[in-house]
């Protein structure tokens, strides 16, 4: 078999088992009464605060000092994307030196990550690029199948396991897609945690569902436990019904988040000709609602309510979190053609953010 169908089948394999592919002959958000009462509002009126000018100056100095030598480097401009009246700067100076407050990043990924995680063998560069600056990461492993309410528990029990380090809490949680609302779980049924945790970071999550998930079915996840190499199982089945935006909704509607944590939102917002091609087909169905989409998520679904709106990426959904071409460059070159991101840059400049605003006085 050739390199270029041995790609072909490994992606088709991924987009199978983690794209959520809804049928064109459905309606993506079908007629339902069964939802909360729902309102779609600016973000200033669903109490999320908009700090993207002071985080474009942080994320934009990061760039600038860091240059080329990052890998996937991108300027600034092409960076981020500006949606409607982003506020001003600061102007105020952008500390680049060594971390104060030492914060760890622990990431959570989305459905069907520990599938495909060993094929994927992702390089350390994050963890690698942000221990040079006192900050430090690491993946905290969550079931790729099941339900959010199933990881909330593996959260909750990854963190009751790590050392109780002295002084305010360093921890920041990063939900990626799923991921996000499995964390959001965790915090509010796992109150125990909250003392450990510093901040929860939202990145391209799915906190208010998918429409996409509306009618995938959990048997189609379930295809990447056949993924060469895959150790993952289905869990408790419900990691797509997690996803669906009635599920996510009527939890948010039920759960008031807690009021002693800062949370804080990353959105993918990809100009059109910055969604990769295996994630067209997904884009153009998920258009059919919004084309204001990441390929898997509409923008106003990725922000948590009451968060700190920090940015609209120029990412697909993939691009973000999932660094395909660079371990499989046959496949970013055929199928993963926008894949590359300067993620390290990224990460460092949500932490040195989240550090700088952790030092205010709480809203």
């Amino acid at each position: 078999m050739g390199v270029a169908c041995r790609a072909r089948v490994a992606l088709a394999t991924i987009t199978a088992g983690i794209l959520l592919v809804a049928c064109a002959t459905k309606p993506l958000t079908p007629y339902s009464t069964d939802t909360p009462p729902l309102a779609l509002v600016p973000a200033s009126q669903a109490g999320v605060v908009d700090k993207r000018g002071r985080f474009r100056e942080v994320y934009c100095a990061v760039l600038a000092a860091r240059g080329p030598a990052l890998p996937d480097y991108r300027p600034c401009e092409d960076a981020l994307t500006r949606v409607g009246n982003e506020p001003d700067g600061t102007g105020k100076p952008v500390d680049l030196g060594q971390s104060r407050r030492h914060l760890i990043a622990v990431v959570v990924p989305g459905i069907g990550y520990g599938c495909f995680k060993p094929w994927l063998d992702p390089p350390n560069s994050v963890v690698t690029h942000l221990r040079q600056f006192g900050f430090d990461a690491t993946l905290l492993d969550v079931d790729a199948l099941s339900s959010s309410t199933h990881n909330a528990r593996q959260i909750r029990d990854a963190i009751m396991a790590m050392p109780a380090l002295e002084g305010a809490p360093r921890i920041v949680l990063i939900g990626y897609s799923k991921g996000a609302p499995d964390i959001l779980e965790a915090l509010v049924a796992y109150p125990e945690i909250r003392s450990r945790i510093a901040a929860m970071v939202s990145a391209a999550g799915a906190i208010g569902g998918s429409p996409l998930a509306n009618n995938a079915k959990q048997y189609e996840a379930d295809l990447l436990r056949y993924f060469p190499g895959a150790t993952c199982n289905s869990g408790d089945g419900g990691g797509v019904q997690s996803l669906r935006p009635a599920t996510r909704k009527m939890w948010l509607a039920q759960h008031p988040l807690p009021g002693d944590l800062r949370y804080y939102s990353i959105v993918t917002f990809p100009q059109p000709e910055r969604v990769s091609s295996i994630l067209k087909s997904s884009y153009n169905k998920l258009s059919r609602v919004d084309s204001r989409n990441d390929s898997q998520v509409i923008f106003y679904d990725e922000v948590v309510p009451g968060s700190t709106l920090l940015a609209y990426v120029n990412a697909d959904h993939w691009a973000l979190a999932v660094p395909v071409a660079r371990t499989h460059p046959t496949i970013g070159a055929l199928f993963v053609t926008q894949n590359a991101y300067p993620r390290e840059a990224l990460v460092e400049a949500i932490l040195r953010f989240v550090e700088e605003d952790l030092a205010e006085p709480a809203r």
